[in-house]
Order: structure tokens, then C-alpha cells, then sequence
């Protein structure tokens, strides 16, 4: 086999990665990631680009990372902005290349463009794709792809009556060296994106994401070593600090890291602490990343629902900007917008707001979620955002009280001064519970009546 173009998406790393493993190398490997440039623009509806300085910033060191490893094993990457199906297949008939393998990935767009991949490569080339990435492959789901349970419960009991997670790979010693006269390299993020190379996270968020792979790996050992495993359960609805959560959803996310990798540390720690139902947790957040993977490769199109936004409405913007005038959510809010990260509890609290309370279209929310979070997954993001409104799989509406919310996580109103700090000498609990006479000026005060609906169980958006 002469070149092989292994076309790169969210699998930044060499570890578990099945692009890497070959029965018999090629004598040549072109690595290859393209930066979409429809990323780079803002979608109908929407005034901003689907990526933000945040996750783009995560995103080049995790490339960066992935460049030093890929050089020490003889290889090298190449990363270009554009069309992905045009410099892939372009690259391929350059440099003459036999194969080109890409992951299955959940995503419509990227599931549409290695369709298209398929059309545009040459004759003769082949096109290889695999799963990667998750606990299971679709081979190993316990039913069809198409017969996928509408709810996780019974995805989850089905999978788990009879299961074997694979052991994760280890990263290849070597790799086949780089094709003659191939370009190599990145640009500069500053090039690329001036406020991306300039962002940094506020100080507050009391935690640094850094890319790569030996990023995300240090941090899955420090969470063990750290017993922070041992109280997982107890702590994952925390608001600050930088363990109550495994924070590994970033690395997750980009493909630093894979569900199998997390699964054997998780497990070779059971082996000498002695498992209990936290370490059995951080598995059943993998289990439902899973589910979601799963559930939008079944859906295709529709996990969006109708593609083209609604116009950015007053209240939308207020709850972006963090001006609604309720302190817990304008907290989260600007937490979120200063650090490219939130809990898992706050941002069930402010989407529940925004589509509940506010009357916001949940697409829109979504899409402000895939511009600021670095751990953007589509999957995840999209299937979440659903879940909270009620519509496609689950028709449940899940609506939480967000006062009673705040009362349950935020007691003192500690979070709420971190990311407030106007409100941080009023007395104790106005902030949380008379938002309209703190802030008269703001948007709006919040509704009455909330239900409380799902306030004490929710689906998982960020670990």
C-alpha cells in the first residue's frame, strides 16, 4: 500500500485511536485536519460563528499537542482552513494516495461531508471509516441502529444486562513517515482568529483547560490519585472548584481522550480502592455520552429541527448577555461567556430558563452553546438541549424551578457572588430570591409559577 490520508476530526489523539492501527502500514501517511471554514461565520439567526475564541483556542493546542506526538513517532500533521471535502480530496489525488480513513462522527454536517468525500475521490481510492471514540460500536449495540430506544433508561438496561467494554489501545511506537514534498504544519492561531490567540479564562473559573492528549491524560490520573472519584456521586451537582467534576468533557469532546481510556482508569482504580456506586457513576455519564452519540446518529437532520434560527429576540439576548435579572442563571450566564465552561447543573438550569421561563427557542440556545463551550459536542449539546424542551425523542416536558434551585445548590449565594460580585453584600438570600428588586433595571423579572418539573433529575451536558 503506497500513501495513506488519515483525514482527522474530533480524535486528537494517538491513544485508542483506530486510524492509527493498521494490519499492514502504508509506506507513507499524510495526517490531516481541516478547520471548517462555515465555523468561522455566523449561521442564519445567529450573530456569531459556530466556534468561539474558547473552544477554537483549546482546540489548536490539542493540535499543537497532537503535532509533537505525531513527530516523535515520524510522522508530522497538516492543518488547513476551508472546504474539509475539497482540501481532502484535493490533498488525496496529490500525493496519490490508495486510502483515505475518517471516524464516524455523530454529526450531520460531517456525516454529510465524508458522504460527498466519497463522491469527490478519485477512482481507486478507498474510503475507510470506523467508529472510534465511545464505549461501544455500533456492531456491539445490543439492538439496530435504528431500533435505538427512545429514552436512556432503557438503552442503559439493555446494554448493561450483557456487557464487555473493549480495553483501550495503546498509542502506536511508530508511524509510517511523512509522503515527499507534502506540506506539514499549522498556522498561526492569530492568523486563523485574533480573539481566539488573545482569549484567556477569567480566574474565577478556578480551573485551565489545556489541549491535547497528555493534557486530558493528566487530568483523568490527577481526578484518580486525587479520590475525587470516590465522591463523584455527592459532588457532581457543584456549581465551583475544580474537582466536584471530572471537567474531562473538553479533552472528551476534541477526542483527546476516549470513552474506553476513561472506562480502564476508572476501572484499574476500582481494582485497588474497591468499587462503589461514584466510580460506577462517572461510567453511567459515559454510558448516556454514548446514548446521545447514538441517538443522533439515528436522527440525522432532524436532531436540529427546522435548520434556519430565529431572529435573536429581546429576551434571547438577555438571557446571552446575562441580563434577565434572575442572579443565579445571570450568574451562570456569565460564567459560561468568561470561561468556556459550566457545570452540568447550571446549564440545565439555564436552558430550562430560556425555554421555559423566557419563552426562548431552544435551537438558539443551543447554537450559543456550541459558539462559547469548549467542550462543544454535537451529540450532547444538541440531544441535551432537546431533552430540556420536550421535543424529538422525548416528549416530556423537563422544566425546573430555578428558584428552589438556587435554594438547593447555591445556599449562600456564594456562586452567585463569584460571578456577580455587585450582589456579594446584599443580604443573605436576596439575590437568590428577589432578583427583581436587586436589578429593576435589567431585562425582566423571572416569571411566577415555575413548576419545578424535573428539578431533581436531568439529563448530563457537562463532566
Amino acid at each position: 500500500m503506497g500513501v495513506t490520508l488519515a483525514w482527522l476530526r474530533h480524535d486528537l489523539r494517538l491513544a485508542d485511536n483506530p486510524l492509527f492501527r493498521f494490519e499492514r502500514p502504508p509506506e507513507q501517511l499524510l495526517c490531516v485536519y481541516v478547520l471548517d471554514r462555515d465555523w468561522l461565520s455566523p449561521p442564519p439567526g445567529l450573530g456569531l460563528p459556530r466556534i468561539g475564541p474558547a473552544r477554537l483556542r483549546f482546540l489548536w493546542q490539542s493540535l499543537i499537542a497532537l503535532r509533537g506526538e505525531l513527530l516523535r513517532r515520524g510522522s508530522d500533521l497538516l492543518v488547513r482552513v476551508g472546504d474539509p471535502v475539497e482540501v481532502v480530496a484535493g490533498l488525496a489525488e496529490r500525493h496519490g494516495a490508495s486510502e483515505v480513513r475518517v471516524r464516524r462522527d455523530a454529526g450531520w454536517d460531517e456525516t454529510q461531508q465524508t458522504l460527498r468525500l466519497g463522491e469527490a475521490l478519485g477512482e481507486g481510492v478507498r474510503l475507510w471509516q470506523i467508529d472510534g471514540g465511545m464505549l461501544l460500536d455500533e456492531a456491539s449495540l445490543p439492538m439496530p441502529l435504528a431500533s435505538l430506544p427512545p429514552g436512556f433508561s432503557s438503552f442503559r438496561r439493555r446494554v448493561e444486562r450483557d456487557w464487555a467494554v473493549p480495553a483501550a489501545c495503546q498509542a502506536p511506537v511508530t508511524l509510517p513517515p511523512w509522503p515527499d514534498g507534502a506540506p506539514r504544519g499549522l498556522p498561526p492561531l492569530a492568523r486563523v482568529c485574533d480573539g481566539a490567540a488573545r482569549w484567556r479564562p477569567d480566574a474565577r473559573g478556578a480551573f485551565s483547560f489545556a489541549g491535547g492528549e497528555e493534557a486530558g491524560l493528566a487530568r483523568l490520573e490527577h481526578y484518580l490519585a486525587s479520590g475525587a472519584v470516590a465522591r463523584y456521586k455527592q459532588t457532581r451537582n457543584g456549581l465551583s472548584g475544580p474537582d466536584f467534576s471530572t471537567r474531562l468533557s473538553p479533552w472528551l469532546a476534541h477526542g483527546c481522550l476516549s470513552a474506553r481510556q476513561v472506562h480502564d482508569a476508572v476501572q484499574a482504580w476500582e481494582a485497588r480502592h474497591g468499587a462503589n456506586e461514584s466510580s460506577y457513576w462517572v461510567i453511567f455519564e459515559l454510558l448516556w455520552r454514548d446514548y446521545f452519540h447514538w441517538a443522533a446518529r439515528q436522527e440525522g437532520a432532524a436532531l436540529f429541527g427546522p435548520r434556519r434560527l430565529p431572529p435573536e429576540a429581546a429576551a434571547f439576548l438577555a438571557w446571552r448577555e446575562g441580563r434577565t435579572g434572575m442572579p443565579f442563571i445571570d450568574a451562570a450566564m456569565g460564567e459560561l461567556a468568561a470561561t468556556g465552561w459550566l457545570s452540568n447543573r447550571a446549564r440545565q438550569n439555564v436552558a430550562s430558563y430560556l425555554v421555559h421561563e423566557l419563552g426562548g427557542d431552544w435551537r438558539l440556545g443551543a447554537a450559543w452553546f456550541e459558539h462559547a463551550l469548549i467542550d462543544f459536542d454535537t451529540a450532547s449539546n444538541w440531544g441535551n438541549w432537546r431533552y430540556i424542551a420536550g421535543v424529538g425523542r422525548s416528549a416530556q416536558m423537563h422544566r425546573f424551578d430555578v428558584l428552589w434551585q438556587a435554594e438547593r445548590y447555591d445556599p449562600e449565594g456564594a456562586y452567585v457572588a463569584r460571578w456577580q460580585p455587585e450582589l456579594a453584600e446584599l443580604p443573605g438570600g436576596r439575590a437568590r430570591q428577589r432578583p427583581w428588586t436587586v436589578a429593576p433595571e435589567r431585562f425582566a423579572p423571572p416569571l411566577a409559577g415555575t413548576s419545578g418539573q424535573g428539578a431533581r433529575a436531568g439529563a448530563r451536558q457537562g463532566g
